[in-house]
Protein backbone atom coordinates (compact mmCIF):
# COMPACT_ATOMS: atom_id res chain seq x y z
CA UNK A 1 0.00 0.00 0.00
CA UNK A 2 1.35 3.43 -0.93
CA UNK A 3 1.81 5.95 1.86
CA UNK A 4 -0.30 9.03 1.16
CA UNK A 5 1.29 12.39 1.94
CA UNK A 6 0.28 16.03 1.96
CA UNK A 7 3.17 18.45 1.40
CA UNK A 8 3.17 21.95 2.89
CA UNK A 9 5.40 24.46 1.13
CA UNK A 10 4.87 22.42 -2.03
CA UNK A 11 6.29 24.98 -4.47
CA UNK A 12 9.30 25.95 -2.36
CA UNK A 13 12.81 24.63 -2.95
CA UNK A 14 12.46 21.76 -0.48
CA UNK A 15 8.76 21.07 -0.99
CA UNK A 16 9.08 20.68 -4.74
CA UNK A 17 12.17 18.50 -4.35
CA UNK A 18 10.32 16.34 -1.83
CA UNK A 19 7.35 15.86 -4.16
CA UNK A 20 9.55 14.74 -7.05
CA UNK A 21 11.54 12.39 -4.82
CA UNK A 22 8.35 10.99 -3.27
CA UNK A 23 6.91 10.16 -6.68
CA UNK A 24 10.15 8.41 -7.64
CA UNK A 25 10.03 6.37 -4.43
CA UNK A 26 6.42 5.27 -4.85
CA UNK A 27 4.61 7.56 -2.38
CA UNK A 28 1.20 8.97 -3.30
CA UNK A 29 0.81 12.75 -3.23
CA UNK A 30 -2.76 13.53 -2.14
CA UNK A 31 -2.40 17.14 -1.05
CA UNK A 32 -0.22 20.18 -1.69
CA UNK A 33 -0.47 23.54 0.04
CA UNK A 34 1.24 26.91 -0.07
CA UNK A 35 0.85 30.45 1.22
CA UNK A 36 -2.43 32.21 0.34
CA UNK A 37 -0.27 34.77 -1.48
CA UNK A 38 1.07 32.20 -3.95
CA UNK A 39 -0.07 33.12 -7.48
CA UNK A 40 -0.36 29.41 -8.41
CA UNK A 41 -3.11 28.65 -5.89
CA UNK A 42 -5.89 26.71 -7.65
CA UNK A 43 -3.65 25.38 -10.41
CA UNK A 44 -2.67 21.71 -10.61
CA UNK A 45 0.87 20.54 -9.98
CA UNK A 46 0.93 19.59 -13.67
CA UNK A 47 -0.06 23.11 -14.73
CA UNK A 48 2.61 24.60 -12.49
CA UNK A 49 5.19 22.31 -14.10
CA UNK A 50 6.15 20.65 -10.83
CA UNK A 51 5.15 17.08 -11.76
CA UNK A 52 2.60 15.14 -13.82
CA UNK A 53 -0.17 15.12 -11.22
CA UNK A 54 -3.55 16.79 -11.35
CA UNK A 55 -3.54 17.54 -7.61
CA UNK A 56 -4.50 21.19 -7.05
CA UNK A 57 -2.25 23.49 -5.09
CA UNK A 58 -4.40 24.74 -2.21
CA UNK A 59 -4.00 27.68 0.11
CA UNK A 60 -3.09 26.97 3.74
CA UNK A 61 -6.54 28.45 4.47
CA UNK A 62 -7.90 25.19 2.98
CA UNK A 63 -5.54 22.96 4.94
CA UNK A 64 -8.24 20.57 6.14
CA UNK A 65 -9.29 19.81 2.56
CA UNK A 66 -5.68 19.31 1.45
CA UNK A 67 -4.77 16.92 4.25
CA UNK A 68 -8.03 14.96 4.59
CA UNK A 69 -6.88 11.93 2.56
CA UNK A 70 -3.27 11.92 3.78
CA UNK A 71 -1.58 9.47 6.11
CA UNK A 72 1.28 11.88 6.85
CA UNK A 73 1.62 15.67 6.68
CA UNK A 74 5.12 16.81 5.64
CA UNK A 75 6.16 20.42 6.19
CA UNK A 76 8.92 22.61 4.79
CA UNK A 77 7.47 26.08 5.33
CA UNK A 78 7.93 28.78 7.99
CA UNK A 79 7.51 28.71 11.78
CA UNK A 80 4.69 31.26 11.52
CA UNK A 81 2.74 29.05 9.11
CA UNK A 82 3.29 25.89 11.13
CA UNK A 83 2.21 27.43 14.44
CA UNK A 84 -1.23 27.50 12.81
CA UNK A 85 -1.02 24.44 10.54
CA UNK A 86 0.36 21.75 12.84
CA UNK A 87 -2.34 21.89 15.56
CA UNK A 88 -5.03 21.65 12.85
CA UNK A 89 -3.32 18.60 11.32
CA UNK A 90 -2.98 16.97 14.75
CA UNK A 91 -6.67 17.53 15.48
CA UNK A 92 -7.40 15.65 12.24
CA UNK A 93 -5.34 12.73 13.60
CA UNK A 94 -2.73 12.90 10.83
CA UNK A 95 0.86 11.90 11.49
CA UNK A 96 3.43 14.66 11.07
CA UNK A 97 6.98 15.13 9.74
CA UNK A 98 8.38 18.64 10.09
CA UNK A 99 11.52 19.93 8.36
CA UNK A 100 10.62 23.58 8.91
CA UNK A 101 13.40 25.38 10.79
CA UNK A 102 13.70 28.66 12.67
CA UNK A 103 11.27 27.96 15.53
CA UNK A 104 12.06 29.93 18.69
CA UNK A 105 12.30 27.94 21.92
CA UNK A 106 8.93 29.38 22.95
CA UNK A 107 7.28 28.41 19.66
CA UNK A 108 8.65 24.88 19.78
CA UNK A 109 7.51 24.46 23.39
CA UNK A 110 4.01 25.61 22.47
CA UNK A 111 3.81 23.29 19.46
CA UNK A 112 4.95 20.29 21.53
CA UNK A 113 2.39 21.02 24.23
CA UNK A 114 -0.41 21.25 21.68
CA UNK A 115 0.28 18.01 19.78
CA UNK A 116 2.43 15.69 21.93
CA UNK A 117 -0.54 13.69 23.25
CA UNK A 118 -2.43 13.55 19.96
CA UNK A 119 -0.32 12.08 17.15
CA UNK A 120 3.19 10.77 16.41
CA UNK A 121 5.31 13.62 15.01
CA UNK A 122 8.94 13.97 13.94
CA UNK A 123 10.76 17.30 14.09
CA UNK A 124 14.24 17.58 12.61
CA UNK A 125 16.34 20.57 11.53
CA UNK A 126 18.08 18.30 9.03
CA UNK A 127 16.83 15.01 7.58
CA UNK A 128 20.14 14.02 5.97
CA UNK A 129 21.10 10.56 7.21
CA UNK A 130 24.77 11.62 7.19
CA UNK A 131 24.15 14.69 9.34
CA UNK A 132 22.19 12.65 11.87
CA UNK A 133 25.05 10.15 12.11
CA UNK A 134 27.36 13.17 12.48
CA UNK A 135 25.48 14.17 15.64
CA UNK A 136 26.43 10.81 17.13
CA UNK A 137 30.07 11.10 16.02
CA UNK A 138 30.58 14.51 17.62
CA UNK A 139 29.39 13.24 20.98
CA UNK A 140 32.90 11.81 21.19
CA UNK A 141 34.17 15.33 21.81
CA UNK A 142 33.89 14.34 25.47
CA UNK A 143 37.15 12.40 24.98
CA UNK A 144 39.19 15.56 24.35
CA UNK A 145 40.95 16.94 27.46
CA UNK A 146 40.72 20.53 28.61
CA UNK A 147 42.54 22.88 26.26
CA UNK A 148 40.80 21.74 23.09
CA UNK A 149 38.29 24.20 21.61
CA UNK A 150 35.44 23.67 19.16
CA UNK A 151 34.01 25.98 16.50
CA UNK A 152 31.30 25.56 13.86
CA UNK A 153 31.08 26.93 10.33
CA UNK A 154 27.91 26.53 8.27
CA UNK A 155 27.47 27.55 4.62
CA UNK A 156 24.20 27.72 2.70
CA UNK A 157 22.63 29.29 -0.38
CA UNK A 158 21.87 33.00 -0.47
CA UNK A 159 18.12 32.39 -0.17
CA UNK A 160 18.26 30.69 3.25
CA UNK A 161 16.39 32.91 5.69
CA UNK A 162 17.49 31.70 9.13
CA UNK A 163 21.01 31.89 10.53
CA UNK A 164 22.63 29.99 12.05
CA UNK A 165 21.07 26.96 10.45
CA UNK A 166 18.99 24.64 12.60
CA UNK A 167 21.65 21.99 12.08
CA UNK A 168 24.41 24.28 13.34
CA UNK A 169 22.30 25.11 16.40
CA UNK A 170 21.83 21.42 17.17
CA UNK A 171 25.56 20.70 16.72
CA UNK A 172 26.29 23.64 19.01
CA UNK A 173 23.93 22.33 21.70
CA UNK A 174 25.45 18.83 21.58
CA UNK A 175 28.98 20.21 21.96
CA UNK A 176 28.05 22.85 24.55
CA UNK A 177 26.22 20.34 26.76
CA UNK A 178 29.29 18.09 26.74
CA UNK A 179 32.04 20.73 27.01
CA UNK A 180 30.23 23.20 29.26
CA UNK A 181 30.19 26.15 26.85
CA UNK A 182 27.78 28.80 28.08
CA UNK A 183 28.16 31.55 25.46
CA UNK A 184 27.81 31.51 21.68
CA UNK A 185 29.82 33.99 19.58
CA UNK A 186 28.42 34.56 16.09
CA UNK A 187 31.60 35.62 14.30
CA UNK A 188 34.20 38.11 15.57
CA UNK A 189 35.15 41.69 14.87
CA UNK A 190 37.78 44.05 16.24
CA UNK A 191 39.84 43.26 19.33
CA UNK A 192 37.94 40.21 20.52
CA UNK A 193 40.02 37.20 21.60
CA UNK A 194 38.32 33.95 22.48
CA UNK A 195 37.41 33.57 26.14
CA UNK A 196 36.80 30.50 28.28
CA UNK A 197 33.28 29.16 27.95
CA UNK A 198 32.76 30.44 24.41
CA UNK A 199 31.85 28.45 21.32
CA UNK A 200 31.83 30.07 17.87
CA UNK A 201 29.36 29.70 15.00
CA UNK A 202 30.03 31.40 11.68
CA UNK A 203 27.31 31.52 9.01
CA UNK A 204 28.02 32.14 5.32
CA UNK A 205 25.45 32.58 2.54
CA UNK A 206 26.93 31.97 -0.89
CA UNK A 207 25.43 31.09 -4.28
CA UNK A 208 23.34 27.91 -4.46
CA UNK A 209 25.12 25.73 -1.86
CA UNK A 210 22.57 23.25 -0.37
CA UNK A 211 24.50 22.93 2.88
CA UNK A 212 27.97 22.51 4.36
CA UNK A 213 28.66 22.06 8.08
CA UNK A 214 32.19 22.03 9.50
CA UNK A 215 33.10 21.22 13.08
CA UNK A 216 36.67 22.22 13.96
CA UNK A 217 38.26 20.91 17.15
CA UNK A 218 41.74 22.18 17.92
CA UNK A 219 44.34 22.06 20.65
CA UNK A 220 47.67 23.90 20.71
CA UNK A 221 49.39 21.56 18.24
CA UNK A 222 46.71 19.68 16.30
CA UNK A 223 43.31 20.05 14.70
CA UNK A 224 40.49 17.77 13.63
CA UNK A 225 37.96 18.97 11.06
CA UNK A 226 34.73 17.05 10.51
CA UNK A 227 32.72 18.12 7.48
CA UNK A 228 29.36 17.19 6.05
CA UNK A 229 28.55 18.38 2.53
CA UNK A 230 25.17 18.02 0.88
CA UNK A 231 25.48 17.69 -2.90
CA UNK A 232 21.77 18.26 -3.51
CA UNK A 233 18.52 19.03 -1.68
CA UNK A 234 17.47 15.52 -2.65
CA UNK A 235 19.44 14.20 0.32
CA UNK A 236 17.10 16.08 2.69
CA UNK A 237 14.02 14.91 0.79
CA UNK A 238 15.29 11.33 0.84
CA UNK A 239 15.83 11.47 4.61
CA UNK A 240 12.44 13.08 5.20
CA UNK A 241 10.75 10.28 3.28
CA UNK A 242 12.70 7.73 5.32
CA UNK A 243 11.20 9.45 8.37
CA UNK A 244 7.73 9.34 6.79
CA UNK A 245 8.00 5.56 6.39
CA UNK A 246 9.00 5.24 10.03
CA UNK A 247 6.30 7.51 11.48
CA UNK A 248 3.65 5.80 9.34
CA UNK A 249 4.21 2.65 11.41
CA UNK A 250 4.08 4.40 14.79
CA UNK A 251 0.88 4.45 16.84
CA UNK A 252 2.05 6.05 20.10
CA UNK A 253 1.58 9.84 20.16
CA UNK A 254 4.68 11.87 20.93
CA UNK A 255 7.47 14.06 19.60
CA UNK A 256 10.19 12.00 17.92
CA UNK A 257 13.56 12.80 16.34
CA UNK A 258 15.78 11.24 13.70
CA UNK A 259 17.65 9.60 16.56
CA UNK A 260 14.50 7.54 17.16
CA UNK A 261 14.19 6.80 13.44
CA UNK A 262 17.79 5.64 13.08
CA UNK A 263 17.80 3.90 16.49
CA UNK A 264 21.35 4.88 17.45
Amino acid sequence: MKIKICVAGATGKMGSTLIKEAINEGFEIVGAISSPKNSNIGKTLREIGLCNLDIKLLSSENLEEAVKNADVYVSFTTPEAEMSNIPIVANLNKKIVVGTTGFTDEQFKEIKERIANKVPAIFSPNFSIGVNILYKIISNIALFPKGYDASIIEIHHTGKKDAPSGTAKKICKIISDIRGYDKIVYGREGYNPRKDGEIEISSLRIGGIPGIHDIIIAGQYEMIKIEHTAFSRNVFAQGALYAVKWIYNQSKPGIYTMEDVLKY
